[in-house]
């Protein structure tokens, strides 16, 4: 059941999120990396328009649970912007047009390309295409859900291999989860979601950390509202799990912790979708094998 929002109090939350995640932006800007590490894509910096489009059309105060990605793809965030962004999905189902501005330094295997890239962000189909499929309409998924990354940064090796957070040497890891860890908690409490569910397991330990602790490092004070903080599936195509039926296993995951999906749309809807939903995920399983 979403919470009830008026127009001004909806507004003043997605400016705090523009404000926080322009914040963020700021603080990771200064952050060198060293090898293996050779190029960094920011994509606050140079996506900054289509996230903040994605913020005030689909950040609504009614949303009881957060989804924590981990940290941007480069076929979907890196390109668009957008969290999971897998480029059918955004320009399609989401209706995402703000272009994002290619930085000058790209790697030359990793081009940004935004909405014109011919490539498929697995996972962010993956995740899209069940909530179009499940929910039918943006408005129907966003009454309930708000999906979020940890980390807005994408990290790239020389041969433009994925690099993720895990991978960087401590000091440059703690260097960025402290600002991320800061932003969550600040997510958290614009937001004020029921239940914060991390995509894969990185991110549920990182919801965690970061909500144990305030940002000068103590405790939560006792009467703060946590969301109760839980975990599905990655839909990677490089987890086999994820490859056998991504939806349904989160599902599953999702009714254990206590979300109730068929509340939150119509049989109408759900049979007039279905063919999508099955149709996405065929071409996310096609896709994982070219992967």
């Amino acid at each position: 059941m979403a919470k009830p929002c008026d127009n001004a109090d909806r507004s003043g939350r997605v400016e705090a999120l523009v404000a926080l995640y322009g914040d963020l932006r700021d603080r990771l800007k200064p952050l060198r990396f060293a090898p293996p590490v050779a190029h960094v894509y920011h994509t606050l910096d140079y996506a900054f328009a289509p996230f903040e489009q994605y913020l005030r059309r689909y950040a609504v105060r009614g949303a009881s649970a957060l989804l924590l990605g981990m940290n941007p793809g480069p076929w979907g965030m890196v390109q668009t912007g957008v969290p999971f962004g897998d480029v059918q999905s955004v320009g399609g189902w989401l209706a995402i047009d703000a272009a994002a501005r290619p930085p000058m330094q790209q790697h030359p295997q990793r081009p940004i390309l935004g909405l014109a890239c011919p490539r498929v962000e697995v996972s962010g189909q993956r995740i899209w295409g069940w909530a179009q499929g499940r929910f039918g309409s943006t408005a129907a998924f966003f009454e309930r859900f708000f999906v979020l990354n940890y980390c807005p940064l994408a990290w790239l090796s020389q041969s433009g291999a994925n690099l993720t957070p895990d991978k960087l040497p401590v000091n440059e890891r703690l260097a960025v989860e402290h600002a991320c860890d800061a932003a969550l908690r600040q997510a958290v409490q614009i937001l004020a979601p029921r239940w914060l569910i991390g995509v894969g397991k990185y991110a549920e330990q990182r919801a965690r950390a970061a909500l144990s602790m305030r940002a000068d490092g103590t405790p939560p004070d006792d009467d703060q509202r946590l969301p109760q903080i839980s975990t599905i599936l990655h839909p990677s195509p490089a987890s086999p799990a994820a490859n056998r039926g991504w939806a349904e296993q989160a599902e599953r995951q999702l009714a254990a912790i206590g979300i109730d999906l068929q509340s939150g749309a119509s049989e109408s809807a759900a049979v007039k979708t279905a063919p999508i939903a099955k149709r996405r995920e065929k071409q996310s399983r096609a896709a994982a094998k070219r992967a």
